[in-house]
């Protein structure tokens, strides 16, 4: 007498829905958290780690050297002097600071008679960087300008340097935000006693 086998058991499978909700729900989960980071991450950069204008300060314009002679029958005047100004660059900012390279000029009546660089580097959080530029005067540039003599026979010669430092803070390594500080001072070099008058600067900032 033949026994009827018993049928086979029904394998459970898990439910495709419930799959995909699991998924749905790790992928919610995921784009939350995303969300959160990167809300925590602009917070943090438009508050504490705000990037902030660099200032940079001139200390002191000196003069280095002068050495004037003329020669009346030409009425022309010979002239050799070197200028030297101490910079502070103060970084205000959480996070380095790095500038490229740059010069620092010296002008004379609206004619660039002199250039100095300025090596790129980099400023630390909340620090401040020493610099000092020494600039030459090119005496052919100053003496083909037609003021230049009576300017020396009147004993004054007026000048203007210029400086400026560009550069990038970068916050959190997501934002690089571009940042300059640039100053131009007016001086006057009184031949006679080889001095320079007090110095009147500007000063300009900007992100």
């Amino acid at each position: 007498m033949e026994v009827a086998s018993a049928p086979p058991m029904p394998v459970e499978r898990p439910k495709d829905g419930k799959r995909s909700n699991r998924c749905r729900n790790i992928c919610a989960a995921v784009s939350a958290v995303t969300v959160i980071v990167a809300l925590v991450i602009l917070i943090l950069a438009l508050t504490v780690f705000k990037a902030k204008k660099p200032v940079i300060t001139v200390n002191s314009v000196n003069l280095k050297d002068l050495d004037v002679s003329f020669d009346m029958a030409r009425m022309s005047a010979l002239l050799n002097m070197t200028v030297d100004a101490d910079l502070s660059v103060r970084n205000p900012n959480r996070v380095g600071f790095k500038y490229t390279n740059s010069t620092a000029l010296l002008g004379y009546r609206g004619d660039p008679v002199g250039d100095a660089p300025i090596p790129a580097g980099r400023i630390s959080a909340d620090s401040t960087e020493e610099m000092k530029i020494v600039v030459t005067v090119m005496a052919d540039r100053l003496l083909s300008n037609r003021r230049a003599f009576s300017d020396v026979m009147g004993g004054v010669l007026p000048f203007t340097t210029y400086a400026k430092i560009s550069g990038k803070v970068s916050i959190l390594s997501v934002f690089k935000i571009h940042v300059t500080s640039a100053v131009s001072c007016d001086i006057n070099v009184f031949i006679s006693n080889r001095t320079i008058d007090d110095h009147q600067c500007k000063y300009e900032t900007k992100l």
